[in-house]
């Protein structure tokens, strides 16, 4: 039965593929809709058709708050089967080609980024609070500005993971893969001076203020995704910035910046930490200055 191959992938996941908790934790998620769907089939008899109609299934499943499962979820669905039945595949136990399964055809999502003006109120509207949340929230906002980080990469960090007097420090993205990140002067001088007045040993580096304090280590202080998150949304708001606002809003004013100030895509593919150029082209319709440049010089008004 599927289920009794599922529980062996995903270890095989952790151990030999080292793939990360979240990872699993969304591929058991999206193959036990299989196993909801099917009523747990037996893996030899995936075919083509069955695919077909769980794809169906899906594209019709209302979600507990009444929304739909949308298409790139959908194909995060077909990634998941896809990797399990190349696992199948692997072990030469009787099911379908993980070849046979084709992605569905999902629209380039927008990119959405803050202009100089923006990135200068939003962090107009915390520079001044003189408060330990206060310099943390600032902290925040420069690192997430200055060096393009995921929202979990950021939570992740501790306070020894970052070497202010170099302005660089290695941090583990997504596939487990590890890659320079490098400070402004600015994020640097916005990090010591919410470290300086911290007076505890705890080791994540940005940390909530309340709670008991039973934990040595304090990792029950570090902050959420969701926690940074509803930070960056509530100076976003008190700058006056109508559009969305996110954390990774910052990630892509960071991409967008590198590329507007003239460097080049594989450099900003590093910085970013993407595996594939093509998910950092998304930005370069926004920003390739040599197109502004080819444009200016080669098209003219009809005077």
């Amino acid at each position: 039965m599927f289920s009794e191959y599922l529980s062996d992938f995903l270890d095989y996941l952790e151990v030999e593929r080292g793939r990360s908790l979240k990872t699993i934790e969304n591929y058991s998620h999206y193959l036990n809709r299989f196993i909801d769907f099917t009523d747990d089939v037996q893996v030899k008899k995936i075919d083509v058709e069955l695919i077909s109609k769980w794809r169906q299934w899906l594209n019709r499943l209302k979600l507990e708050d009444g929304r739909e499962v949308s298409r790139t979820t959908q194909n995060y669905h077909l990634i998941a089967m896809r990797s399990f039945l190349k696992y199948l595949a692997k072990r030469n136990i009787p099911s379908l080609g993980p070849e046979k399964i084709e992605l569905a055809t999902t629209k380039r999502p927008q990119v959405s980024f803050l202009t100089k003006e923006e990135i200068e109120r939003l962090f107009s509207t915390v520079a001044n609070i003189e408060s330990p949340i206060g310099r943390r929230d600032y902290a925040i906002l420069s690192m997430l500005f200055s060096t393009g980080l995921r929202v979990s990469e950021l939570t992740n960090l501790n306070v020894e993971n970052i070497n202010l007097q170099r302005g660089e420090f290695t941090v583990r993205g997504k596939g487990q893969k590890d890659r320079p990140v490098f400070l402004t002067k600015g994020a640097t001088i916005a990090l010591e001076r919410y470290l300086d007045g911290r007076h505890d040993k705890y080791e994540p580096l940005f940390i909530h203020y309340s709670g008991s304090k039973s934990e040595l280590d304090g990792n029950y202080t570090r902050l959420t995704p969701r926690s940074i998150q509803r930070i960056v949304e509530k100076y976003a708001k008190a700058a006056g910035i109508t559009k969305h606002v996110t954390p990774h809003t910052l990630r892509h004013s960071f991409a967008t910046d590198l590329l507007i100030n003239g460097a080049d895509l594989r450099s900003v593919q590093s910085l970013l930490g993407h595996s594939n150029i093509a998910t950092t082209q998304v930005y370069t319709h926004l920003t390739d200055p040599q197109l502004r440049e080819v444009h200016k010089k080669f098209h003219s008004d009809n005077e």
